[in-house]
């Protein structure tokens, strides 16, 4: 429509000042929120939509985190890895190899783990033949729920938390984002802070501040899908495994058979309990940040659930008992709008091992590129241009429409959330903008929070073995594929140089 109506101007009440304003309770917003505080910050406010945090993670039932190591390696720690710390501590809420187990090839203990999507290394590109363990982490959400106000209870000094609350404006003055404007059940009010991280991810900030950004992912990747995730209980995992593995034209039948029924791709996925799985799902060409297509996904989603679970039980003996366990209470999101930041990660940070001064992640992801080893994701990935003090960690991180589907899962966005936080800590303590934050003090801060950082001193001086074996192992560059996307680059950058 081209029909508008004018607002009339109004004064909005301040409803707090803060030095750090994290906008966005989940994996991001939450990371960034604990990070900052333990690196010091004071003065802390956590706007979260929902009553509850870890978005995606906890409302979405993204309910396992993949490739959090590489050969006998755990690169992805710090925050991440201390959610299962925690978690472990409650019988049953955790499944996975165990830190001292990645990397181990006992013939037995792969065999037990084949069950679970990733808990294996992908053989078909590994450069170890013989298939190893991997620490990718399966557990209960509403446990994880539950840890996650732990975290921030403990740093209620710090830490003032306000829920049910939905950012809608960016406030910018001279180029500079000054605070939000939100809206609650007490009407419309703002936060002004000294830095503010955009941790929606969908950008629900920094597209309205000015600052460029790109839409939509490429249709043709996992990024450019919506989801609906909902939970089925009495199963036997185990048993459909087994079944899988002895009757593997009936498991591509059942596949096909099932996706047939509902209309979309949809698939089985274990979780932390052998008696119940979730129901992942890809509505293709559906954007997570449009009315439309929001609702779409979640309404046809549930009208199809009856039959695909009458369908489960008819047809595969483990699922002769399955019932609907739950509905994830939120939207599963994978990709909308995306960050143009001071720097745009491509294939070719995976093809090349870039390294980066301001590194602040060094993650291990699922890219068959570089055998899924890790990549340096650098801080100007999550800083905005144009308008400062504003950081945009999370799902929506400046990628292109290809690197963005290895970069916006769950452990990515909680590691560039809590480079985040200890960025806008040391900016504020050092009375500095965004941009120009002493990265060296965020990268020796993030190496004392147990992130692992490449070529950092005290990071080196605690582990110099995983430096080596990134080094030993190339990068994970072995792969054929690393080797075509490295010539296609080549290629690419001959056309340009011709052309000019």
């Amino acid at each position: 429509m081209n029909k508008f109506f004018q607002e009339e101007s109004s004064s909005i009440p301040v409803y707090a000042e803060c030095d750090i304003l994290v906008v966005g309770g989940g994996a991001a917003g939450h990371s960034a929120a604990i990070a900052a505080a333990r690196a010091g910050a004071k003065n802390v406010i956590l706007i979260e939509r929902y009553g509850y945090f870890g978005g995606d993670v906890t409302g979405g039932y993204v309910i396992m985190m993949p490739n959090l190591s590489w050969y006998n390696k755990s690169f992805v720690r710090g925050l991440q890895e201390e959610w299962f710390t925690r978690l472990s501590k409650i019988p049953g809420a955790v499944r996975a190899p165990s830190l001292e187990e990645i990397g181990s090839t006992d013939p037995v203990l792969v065999h037990a783990f084949s069950g679970l999507h990733d808990a294996v290394s992908r053989s078909t590109f590994a450069g170890c033949k013989t298939p190893q363990l991997v620490r990718s982490v399966y557990f209960e959400p509403n446990y994880l729920k539950i840890e996650m106000d732990k975290m921030l209870l403990e740093h209620s000094d710090s830490i003032r938390v306000l829920c049910h609350s939905w950012a809608s404006k960016p406030i910018i003055e001279d180029n500079q984002c000054k605070g939000v404007i939100f809206e609650s059940k007490e009407g419309r009010q703002a936060v002004l802070a000294k830095i503010v991280i955009d941790a929606t991810g969908d950008g629900d900030l920094f597209t309205r501040s000015g600052a460029p950004y790109q839409t939509l992912a490429d249709g043709e990747t996992r990024s450019s899908t919506t989801a609906l995730v909902w939970r089925v209980a009495g199963i036997d995992w185990d048993a459909f495994c087994e079944w899988s593995e002895r009757y593997p034209k009936l498991r591509q039948a059942f596949s096909a058979g099932l996706q047939q029924r509902v209309g979309f791709r949809i698939a089985p996925i274990p979780t932390n309990s052998n008696d119940m799985c979730w129901m992942n799902n890809w509505h293709a060409g559906r954007d997570c940040a449009k009315i439309e297509d929001q609702t779409y996904t979640e309404m046809h989603t549930r009208d199809t659930i009856y039959d695909a679970i009458d369908y489960m039980r008819k047809s595969v003996p483990a699922f002769r008992g399955a019932y609907l366990y739950d509905i994830a209470p939120q939207l599963g999101t994978r990709c909308s709008k995306r960050l143009t930041g001071e720097y745009v990660m491509t294939a070719n940070d995976f093809a090349f091992a870039t390294k980066h001064e301001d590194t602040i992640a060094w993650h291990s992801t699922i890219c068959q590129i570089n055998d899924c080893g890790p990549v340096e994701i650098p801080y100007r990935a999550i800083v905005t241009q144009k308008v400062d003090n504003l950081l945009a960690p999370g799902r929506h991180l400046s990628a292109d429409n290809v690197a963005i589907d290895w970069l916006n899962l769950i452990p990515q966005c909680t590691g560039t959330g809590q480079a985040a936080g200890v960025a806008a800590a040391v900016a504020v303590a050092d009375g500095t903008g965004a941009h120009d934050v002493d990265i060296k003090k965020v990268q020796d801060i993030l190496v004392e929070q147990d992130v692992p950082l490449p070529r950092n001193a005290k990071f080196r001086a605690k582990d110099p073995s995983y430096e080596a074996l990134v080094e030993e192992k190339q990068y994970g560059l072995y792969t054929e594929m690393a080797r075509k996307a490295r010539e296609e680059a080549d290629k690419a950058s001959l056309k340009k140089f011709r052309q000019w």
